[in-house]
């Protein structure tokens, strides 16, 4: 049952099935390369509800020229004249190349409806055009898949909490994530509207059920995993190459060029 914390996944079995996905998410990096492919993952879900954790392990053995991560911040005046769409498709892959949206074009059916960033005509006309854009870049061949991690009330406050204490990660803590306390019914109509209206065939929306934040991250992978018909086209492993006998070469005197101090000497 999620959100049941005395049944958490054990660290180890999570650990070592983790380590296993890394391995085949690599392999589907390799094959996005050989096959010049395009592959869009979006995250989305409540403040706190693992979204960053996860898209954390998805990359941690990923090249990053090949996978980068699109967090955009809040929009510059010149963008909030555009196109709405305009700003995100600048990121979306070339040939080759995967990008996972923390956070995405989904910023204006939660947030932005939530707070009153946007006017109601912007946000109708959004929930009109998302699909329409969604299937325009499915059509053009871009494998998109989008993810919604379900957190329950008693989980995030208890996740803000502990935000709250641990200096190392109270930055996480936004004013906008206190403010959402509040409103925790409002984003959930917000979210159930959103899905009625961009949940499509073409894209469908799924669900990562993510008070145990392992068993979320696991689950999710191993569905990104399972949905996109990679193979393993890895390179073969190449020959280490004899060093060669020196030439003579003498490395400059130490005392020519500035040493880091040795800190950890005095642990």
């Amino acid at each position: 049952m999620a959100g049941d914390k005395a049944e958490k996944l054990p660290r180890k079995v999570y650990e070592k099935e983790l380590l296993r996905l890394q391995m085949e998410l690599v392999q589907l990096q390799e094959w996005v390369r050989a096959e010049g492919a395009r592959l869009v993952v979006v995250f989305e879900g409540r403040d706190a509800a693992g979204k960053g954790g996860t898209i954390k392990r998805v990359t941690e053995h990923l090249n990053p020229r090949l996978a980068r991560i699109a967090a955009l911040p809040k929009p510059t005046e010149r963008e909030r004249t555009q196109w709405y769409f305009q700003r995100y498709i600048g990121h979306l892959p070339a040939a080759g190349e995967i990008v996972l949206f923390d956070r995405s074009w989904y910023n204006r059916a939660g947030v932005e409806h939530v707070m009153g960033f946007c006017s109601k005509e912007e946000y109708q006309l959004f929930l009109r055009q998302c699909p329409l854009f969604e299937r325009m870049l499915v059509e053009d061949g871009i494998l998109l898949r989008k993810y919604w991690f379900s957190v329950s009330d008693e989980e995030q406050q208890d996740r803000f909490r502990s935000r709250l204490e641990d200096p190392l990660r109270r930055w996480k803590l936004s004013p906008m994530d206190l403010e959402s306390i509040t409103r925790w019914e409002d984003y959930s109509r917000a979210k159930d509207e959103m899905m009625v209206h961009t949940d499509i065939t073409e894209a469908p929306w799924y669900v990562v059920e993510s008070d145990d934040k392992r068993r979320a991250r696991l689950n999710m992978i191993a569905h990104l995993l399972d949905s996109v018909p990679y193979q393993d086209v890895s390179p073969p492993v190449p020959d280490l190459p004899e060093r060669p006998a020196s030439t003579g070469y003498q490395r400059p005197p130490r005392d020519l060029q500035n040493y880091v101090p040795d800190h950890a000497a005095h642990l």
